[in-house]
C-alpha cells in the first residue's frame, strides 16, 4: 500500500511495547495482502488504559480516516439479536414463541417443508435467533443474482419465499445448527410486525438514538442523524467493489446492513456488556441457549463465543462477539477486559479477521500476564 492514515490514541497506562507490536502486526497483515484496499482496528480496554484506534488504506482509497463509518456485513446480527433481547424484557416477545403467532400465513405456508414433512409450525424465535431452524441460507444465492444482475432488487419478504421456493431445509428445527440469513430475514419481519415500524426505524429508535450513535445507519435504506464528513469505506467482493450494488438492502436487511464508524460500535459493545441496552441476566440467557456452530465455534443469540479446543484453541482466546464475512468482527475478551473492533472490507478475510484477532488477543495476553 502506498499511502496510509495511522492514529494512535494513547491513554495513560497504556503499554507502548504493546501498542506498537499490536499496530505492526495490523500493517503487516494489510501490507501482504494486495486485495485489502482499507482496513480498520480498534482495541479498547478502560481497565488497561488502553484505546489504540488506527486504520490503513492504499492510495486509490478514500478509506484514510479512522472515523470512517463502515459496512459490517453479519455483525449487524448482533444488533438484531439484542433487539429481540429488548422485546423480551418489555414482555414484547418470549423467545420460546412459535413464528406462527407474527407472520402471515402466505409467508408459513410450506415455509420448512422437510423431507415430506412440513415443520413449518414448529419454529420459535429462539431458533431463528441461535441458527438452529434448519432454514436454508437464501443470502448467498441471491448475493450471485446480484452480482450477475446490479440491477436485481428484491425485498425481505421476498427473499425469504424465494427461499422456501428454490432451496431445501437441512434439518427439522432444534436439531441441527445451520448459519442462514433467512433466519435473520424472519426476525427483521417479526420485529416490524411487533412495533408497526420499519426494520431500520426499530434499529434507531431502540439502538442508535438512545446510545447516541449518531452516525450509524442502515446500507442504502437509512441516513445517519448526523452526516459524516468521511464516505462509507469501500468493500469488495474479489476485485469488486460493491457499495453501490443497491440490491443489498433486500438481501442483507436485519441479518446485516448496519454501518457506523468504529468508536460508535465500541459504544454499542460496551452497552452490551455493562447492561445498559439490555440486562445481564439477558445477556447471559443470549449467551446460555448456543450451539455448536463450528468446531471453534458456538453461536448464542447473534453472539459468537470461541470454543477453546485442546492443543488447538488456549483457553486464554475465550471471548465473544459478531463476525461479517467482510472480515468485520467486534468482540470482547472478558479476562482481558479488552474490546476488539476491526474490518478488513474485503471478503477474502471472512475466515482470516479470526486469526488476526487471536494474534492481538496473544499479543495483549503476554502483555498482562
Amino acid at each position: 500500500m502506498e499511502s496510509c492514515a495511522l492514529n494512535l490514541i494513547e491513554v495513560v497506562g497504556v503499554d507502548k511495547t504493546v501498542q506498537n507490536k499490536i499496530e505492526t502486526q495490523f500493517l503487516k497483515t494489510v501490507h501482504r495482502d494486495r486485495k485489502v484496499k482499507n482496513a480498520f482496528l480498534l482495541v479498547h480496554s478502560e481497565s488497561h488504559g488502553i484505546h489504540i484506534n488506527l486504520s490503513h488504506g492504499s492510495k486509490d482509497s478514500s478509506s484514510l480516516s479512522t472515523q470512517q463509518p463502515h459496512y459490517m456485513a453479519s455483525c449487524g446480527k448482533l444488533f438484531t439479536a439484542t433487539i429481540f433481547g429488548q422485546f423480551h424484557e418489555r414482555g414484547d416477545v418470549s423467545f420460546d414463541d412459535k413464528i406462527s403467532s407474527y407472520l402471515d400465513d402466505e409467508l408459513m405456508k410450506q415455509l420448512h417443508l422437510y423431507k415430506g414433512k412440513d415443520y413449518s409450525g414448529e419454529i420459535e424465535i429462539r431458533h431463528l435467533l441461535n441458527q438452529t431452524s434448519g432454514l436454508p441460507d437464501n443470502f448467498y444465492p441471491l448475493f450471485d443474482k446480484l452480482l450477475a444482475d446490479p440491477d436485481f432488487n428484491i425485498t425481505p419478504r421476498e427473499a425469504v419465499i424465494w427461499a422456501k421456493e428454490n432451496l431445501t431445509p437441512s434439518a427439522p428445527p432444534g436439531t441441527k445448527s445451520y448459519y442462514t440469513d433467512t433466519n435473520y430475514h424472519l426476525l427483521g419481519l417479526i420485529a416490524e410486525k411487533v412495533t408497526g415500524a420499519p426494520f431500520h426505524s426499530v434499529l434507531s429508535s431502540m439502538i442508535f438514538d438512545p446510545l447516541g450513535m449518531d452516525h450509524a445507519f442502515m446500507l442504502q435504506v437509512s441516513e445517519p442523524r448526523k452526516k459524516s464528513s468521511d464516505r462509507v469505506a469501500d468493500f469488495y467482493f474479489k476485485k469488486r467493489r460493491l457499495n453501490d450494488l443497491r440490491g443489498f438492502s433486500g438481501i442483507d436487511y436485519a441479518g446485516g446492513g448496519v454501518v457506523a464508524p468504529p468508536e460508535e460500535l465500541l459504544i454499542f459493545m460496551k452497552a452490551l456488556v455493562n447492561g445498559e441496552i439490555v440486562s445481564g441476566e439477558t445477556l447471559d440467557l443470549m449467551k446460555a441457549d448456543k450451539a455448536n456452530l463450528f468446531p471453534n465455534f458456538e453461536y448464542g443469540y447473534g453472539i459468537w463465543q470461541v470454543k477453546p479446543i485442546p492443543l488447538l484453541i488456549p483457553e486464554k482466546l475465550k471471548s465473544w462477539g459478531v463476525l461479517g464475512a467482510t472480515g468485520a468482527f467486534m468482540f470482547y475478551h472478558p479476562k482481558l477486559d479488552i474490546y476488539l473492533i476491526g474490518n478488513f472490507n474485503h471478503s477474502s478475510y471472512k475466515q482470516k479477521c479470526v486469526r488476526f484477532m487471536f494474534k492481538v488477543i496473544n499479543l495483549l495476553w503476554k502483555s498482562r500476564n
